[in-house]
């Protein structure tokens, strides 16, 4: 079996993590694949760094990432819409996407292996940037399974946007920036700029306000099918920016216009054991904790 490596450099173990990962891979017959960006800190000596995804001889079976949620997305964009699964190993705090842990590492190989294991299809947002009127196909920015979000560059003030869907004007929002999340990134961003949290499995966009200007402005949840197109307003679009799961943007400017859609092909997470998503919820970010108001 072939299997990606993805990681988070600024882990400060990361390499130890690398050699003991190699070491277990090997022993389980799997042929690792390694991410370009962290290629040099895999052991030297007897065992070479695995080469890159790039040279892997036909299309990967499995992608780790090793790492919080962020490394989890970045690998999602690495594999660009492909079938690859992907095994989310948390290094870090939360990890709320993830699925599996240092101290569960033979477990999660041996699953993979056996094709043990379920795997979760999210929706994921494709994004394209044209002038205005333009028929022209314009820019394919990267595939992004939590958000893209239309914000302010530089001094922190409002910008005006016009949102429409499926080319029905909704409004022209005065805020912060405007989150266009899946269900999977209602649990992130939006859910920080007061969105609903959206369970996994419902096929809908969400299109959250960031910090809007007016009182008349609430969340709207749309069919998975809906097309949002964002405009920059003149005078309030100097510095406007798209940023793709808060990992990597673009500007956009007076005259060009961002339409989000589905993405043609789902990203698959892999789950290990029965753990729900609403017992995530209350495990990693504590939802409905009353804990302190517990009786002794």
């Amino acid at each position: 079996m072939n299997v990606g490596v993805v990681g988070n450099p600024n882990y400060e173990d990361l390499g130890a993590f690398l050699a003991t990962l190699q070491q277990k891979a090997s022993t389980a017959g799997l042929a690792l694949y390694t991410e370009e960006r962290i290629q040099s800190l895999w052991p030297v000596g007897d065992g070479a760094a695995p080469p890159p995804i790039s040279q892997a001889p036909s299309a990967l079976d499995c992608l780790i990432t090793l790492g919080g949620d962020g490394t989890l997305l970045r690998g999602a964009r690495l594999l660009n819409g492909a079938d690859t699964p992907i095994l989310g190993l948390n290094l870090g705090r939360v990890g709320f996407l993830t699925t599996a842990a240092p101290d569960t590492l033979d477990s999660a190989l041996d699953a993979i292996v056996r094709h043990a294991y379920t795997t979760e299809p999210r929706l994921a947002l494709k994004s394209t940037i044209t002038g205005k009127g333009s028929k022209a196909p314009g820019r394919v920015e990267p595939l992004v399974l939590n958000d893209v979000v239309v914000h302010k560059g530089g001094v922190a003030r409002v910008v005006r946007l016009k949102v429409s869907v499926d080319g029905d004007e909704v409004a022209q929002y005065s805020a912060d920036g405007i989150i266009v999340s899946t269900p999977t990134g209602s649990t992130a961003y939006s859910m920080s700029a007061g969105g609903p949290i959206v369970a996994p499995t419902v096929d809908a966009i969400v299109v959250t306000a960031i910090c809007p200007h007016t009182l008349a402005v609430r969340p709207l949840v749309l069919a998975a099918t809906a097309v949002v197109t964002i405009q920059p307003i003149p005078p309030w679009s100097d510095e406007v920016l798209v940023s793709f799961d808060g990992q990597v943007g673009t500007p956009i400017q007076a005259g060009e216009r961002l339409e989000v859609r589905r993405s043609d092909r789902p990203v698959n997470l892999i789950r290990l054991g029965p753990e729900s998503f609403f017992k995530r919820l209350r495990r990693k970010l504590h939802w409905g904790d009353l804990t302190d108001r517990t009786r002794k």
